[in-house]
């Protein structure tokens, strides 16, 4: 029986071998996304390594419904650089990049159910 550790885990193992492959598109003309950016000091370069580092504790909710037609969405939270981070993340379309929807400071708290 899959449990959801056994699903968070395979998402995560195929969310990172497809990064290897087809890179990530990471959206930062969010204005939530530039803030954490610059309040942090991040690069794409550190993002992507903090999306690398994930793992089942840091699972908060998903798979969600994309709404705009897409892969379903997961969201994780992450202390990066001592903050809370809110990640939302997606497998792309077939044959192409994964996809960071969004890397920011949370609206809301939190909650991690796999730790």
């Amino acid at each position: 029986m899959n449990t959801l550790k056994d699903d968070v885990e395979k998402f995560l193992s195929g969310f990172k071998q497809k990064m290897e492959v087809f890179e990530v598109i990471i959206l930062r003309s969010r204005a939530k996304n530039l803030q954490t950016f610059a309040e942090l000091d991040l690069t794409d370069i550190t993002v992507r390594k903090q999306l690398e580092e994930l793992t089942v504790e840091n699972y908060y909710r998903g798979p969600l419904e994309n709404r705009d037609d897409g892969p379903d969405l997961w969201e994780f939270g992450k202390i990066v650089k001592n903050r809370e981070v809110y990640i939302k993340i997606h497998m792309g379309k077939v044959n192409r990049p994964v996809i960071c929807i969004s890397f920011h400071f949370p609206e809301s708290t939190i909650n991690y159910p796999l730790r």
